[in-house]
């Protein structure tokens, strides 16, 4: 649940000035812990840039049944939060996390995105969203996306800045948890597809451990941690030798991307969406990535790639906060302040 003061009054990174004058406005639906933690790390990248930014969050919304009344009725808390917050700063730019934070926005504004509901809203539940993202990517002066596969042809205008990601702290000498799992969401997540899996994988004492979720009786051989604080948690992947995942679909997948920053072997499967784990997954153990998921599974705790965590190490070197702070000071701040000096 987002805070209701949160969404009174934004939160900002340095000093705004005795006029309030900012450079970035970062106006959030604040919809998902995910959401709300990469809005966040958006500001500290632009904070560490030297912008003077600062967030407004629309704070909670009525809980609604159809896709389309819920993006319209968060759309519609964005906007009268970016009102309020413009009558209060004055702020030279304005970037709209999400496609869905932009869709009634009163001012034209860059858009962060991980994906859009061309790809996302198919048939029904997307039918005024998809209409109206149109005009809005048109619009706006800069289009900023997680991954390179979150629009489904490469726009001009569009720069790659994901939400950071990097290992968490130093591995344990001795990684005591066999399988982890991330399922906040049970159904987006599949976790009964995880789970079946599981039951064909395990051998002995295996343990498979499920974060994000209490569930009572828990199945032999699998232990539900239920939710943790972000640095509990990140502390339990660090003790994992392999993180599974099975998405419905997956638009940026920060989860997995974790899992790989701090060493685990990834297995999923080939979930559509942008989904950038998945990419580096066939990369580095294309055995991994599979429908199955049991015996990749297998394959990971009994046969892991040479190499593995340092070749992941590597490949998630682009989503460091310093790599994304040099995308934002470097290829964002000019764009969107054309006088910009930093």
């Amino acid at each position: 649940m987002v805070d209701r003061a949160a969404a009174r009054s934004p939160t900002s990174a340095g000093a705004a000035g005795s006029s309030g004058a900012l450079d970035v406005l970062i106006v959030s639906v604040g919809a998902t812990t995910g959401w709300r933690a990469s809005t966040r790390e958006l500001q500290a990248a632009f904070a560490a840039a030297g912008a003077r930014v600062a967030i407004i969050d629309a704070g909670p919304v009525a809980q609604v049944r159809t896709f389309m009344g819920t993006d319209f009725v968060q759309a519609r808390a964005a906007r009268h939060a970016c009102r309020r917050a413009l009558s209060e700063h004055d702020a030279a730019a304005i970037v709209y996390c999400s496609i869905t934070a932009a869709l009634l926005w009163p001012r034209p504004g860059a858009i962060w995105l991980d994906s859009i509901a061309a790809e996302n809203r198919p048939g029904r539940h997307g039918l005024w969203q998809r209409v109206v993202e149109r005009w809005r990517l048109a619009q706006a002066p800069l289009v900023m996306t997680m991954t390179p596969y979150a629009l489904p042809r490469k726009a001009a205008r569009a720069v790659v800045v994901p939400t950071p990601v990097e290992a968490s702290g130093p591995a344990p000498a001795v990684r005591d948890v066999d399988v982890l799992a991330y399922a906040a969401d049970p159904v987006k997540r599949r976790l009964d597809l995880i789970l079946d899996a599981w039951a064909s994988a395990r051998r002995g004492t295996e343990t498979l451990v499920v974060a994000g979720l209490d569930r009572s009786p828990a199945p032999a051989g699998v232990r539900f941690a239920g939710r943790l604080a972000p640095a509990e948690y990140r502390a339990l992947v660090r003790r994992a030798r392999v993180f599974v995942a099975a998405p419905r679909r997956e638009d940026f997948g920060i989860a997995a991307l974790e899992a790989l920053a701090d060493g685990c072997r990834l297995v999923t499967t080939p979930s559509p969406g942008p989904y950038p784990a998945l990419r580096l997954a066939r990369e580095l153990d294309p055995r991994l990535v599979a429908g199955e998921l049991a015996p990749a599974i297998r394959t990971a705790l009994d046969d892991p790639a040479p190499g593995y965590g340092e070749r992941a190490a590597e490949l998630i070197a682009p989503f460091s906060r310093a790599a994304v702070t040099a995308t934002i000071a470097g290829h964002v701040l000019p764009r969107l302040l054309p006088a910009w000096t930093p």
